[in-house]
């Protein structure tokens, strides 16, 4: 079928784990009102850094092949949350920013948009359960 990724989460104590995964390791940990320490970061936040990092590559790769590549470029993914449990992300947004003199702005628009569409598996994932919006912002010298 395809590629199988596995994990592990190995308790640290309280609500604090040591997350295992292909390239790494990162700790989890809750805020100290819920019983953690504060110590690492929290899941949810951890999935929009996995859509960012996603479609942030995918961006990167297609804005090097199109040879469109910008001084620099960031992205930035905020999500509302439900107000019940199970909450999770509802609306998802990602902001696309380029900065750069004499911007090849069409292809760094396809770039965005074939990720979105055609690339970012994560991006897809999230649909299935927020709304998620976008807009690429320039920022000329």
């Amino acid at each position: 079928m395809g590629v199988t990724n596995k994990i592990s989460c190995d308790w640290q104590g309280k609500m604090a784990f040591e997350a295992e995964l292909p390239g790494g390791k990162v700790r989890l940990d809750a805020e100290p009102e819920v019983g953690g320490e504060g110590t690492g970061v929290r899941p949810k936040a951890l999935s929009l850094v996995s859509l960012g990092g996603c479609t942030a590559m995918d961006v990167a790769s297609l804005f090097t092949k199109m040879r469109a590549v910008p001084d620099d470029f960031k992205v930035y993914v905020s999500g509302e949350l439900t107000d019940e449990h199970p909450k999770y992300y509802y609306k998802t947004h990602i902001e696309y920013h380029f900065w750069g003199k004499d911007l090849k702005k069409d292809k760094l628009e396809k770039s965005v948009n074939l990720s979105l569409d055609r690339y970012c598996g994560v991006t897809e994932m999230f649909r299935r359960f927020s709304e998620v919006t976008f807009e690429i912002i320039y920022h000329e010298d």
